[in-house]
């Protein structure tokens, strides 16, 4: 049994890995600030605090862990280019915080494929060059470097997951994605196809790809959970540190992501064209046969499975969390 500490727990992805690790056997403690997070996603031991305070972080290091998974971060692209102070300061003085106090502990860090930037190559592997275009994805690489240089001082062992696109819910139909505002594509489409939300704008239909619209690759929530664990595993075991690239390895399009929402409801999602978002790639997807190879994990859910748990979940929970 591991003594974990999961930052940001109450998140929809840091709750999803705190779950499993506790239906694992470890003793998880989370530590969120619920100013993003619903506490409603995590039953277990919460302890309500904010990781820019350093004294804060100081104490909950007392408590001694074997492992850190470091979910707590600002995760919006387009806030992110309008408050990069804010981004910078949010995604980065909390791992500093918690580096500090916890020297030697092994911290998983939940990081993005935002840190390539504009794909060089059809899938991305995790030697792909690193060239962030957003201030977001900017902290992300910089939080990388942060804890391979800590890693390389002998300070702690770390291991990097980028996600591509999250999504999906629970099997159990208890638990599920609730932002304000919801920016992902999902259940953004779900919301429209349910006339809960206005029609979907669809950003460019022109890009060279097969059907006109982006390539993104989608996996679920619950496998980038068991990939937090693996990752734990691996450094509980003395396994080295790296970085790995998360997510199926096969893109979907817009157009089929929405062709797959409207088969499980069995209703249309309304849609306008918009213009190209600057920045969007035509594709983005994951080459992840190091994660394959490394902390033997891949993703066992397919779209039709990702979109079928994301309807489960925003039928019976019309308002998220929100009773």
């Amino acid at each position: 049994m591991l003594r974990i500490l999961v930052t940001g727990g109450c998140g929809y992805i840091g709750s999803a890995a705190a779950r499993l690790l506790a239906r694992e056997g470890h003793a998880v403690t989370v530590v969120d600030d619920l100013s993003e997070g619903h506490r409603q996603a995590w039953d277990g031991e919460l302890v309500v605090a904010d990781l820019l305070d350093e004294d804060a972080v100081r104490k909950l290091a007392q408590r001694r862990f074997d492992g850190v998974i470091h979910f707590a971060a600002r995760a919006y692209v387009g806030e992110s280019v309008q408050q990069p102070l804010r981004y910078w300061r949010a995604n980065l003085v909390p791992l500093i915080h918690l580096c500090a106090a916890l020297e030697g502990v092994p911290v998983v860090l939940s990081s993005t494929c935002a840190v390539f930037g504009l794909p060089q190559a059809p899938a991305l592997a995790e030697d792909h060059p690193q060239a962030p275009v957003n201030p977001y994805g900017a902290t992300k690489a910089a939080a990388e470097r942060l804890l391979a240089d800590r890693a390389a001082a002998g300070q702690g062992a770390y291991a990097a997951l980028r996600y591509f696109n999250a999504a999906g819910a629970d099997a159990d139909g208890r638990h599920g994605e609730d932002h304000r505002p919801e920016t992902h594509l999902i259940p953004r489409a779900i919301a429209a196809a349910l006339g809960r939300a206005p029609a979907l704008t669809i950003y460019g239909a022109d890009w060279d790809t097969p059907d006109g619209t982006c390539v993104r690759d989608f996996v679920h929530v619950e496998d980038l959970a068991a990939a937090h664990l693996r990752a734990l595993e691996r450094l509980a075991r003395g396994g080295s540190s790296g970085c790995w690239n998360l997510g199926t390895g096969r893109g979907h399009s817009v157009r089929e992501v929405l062709g797959e929402v409207e088969r499980a409801l069995g209703a249309p999602v309304p849609w306008n064209g918009g213009p190209r978002r600057p920045g969007d790639p035509p594709y983005l997807v994951a080459q992840p046969a190091r994660a394959r190879a490394d902390l033997s994990w891949q993703a066992r859910h397919d779209l039709p499975s990702i979109v079928a748990s994301a309807v489960g979940w925003h039928r019976r929970h019309p308002n998220g969390y929100t009773p």
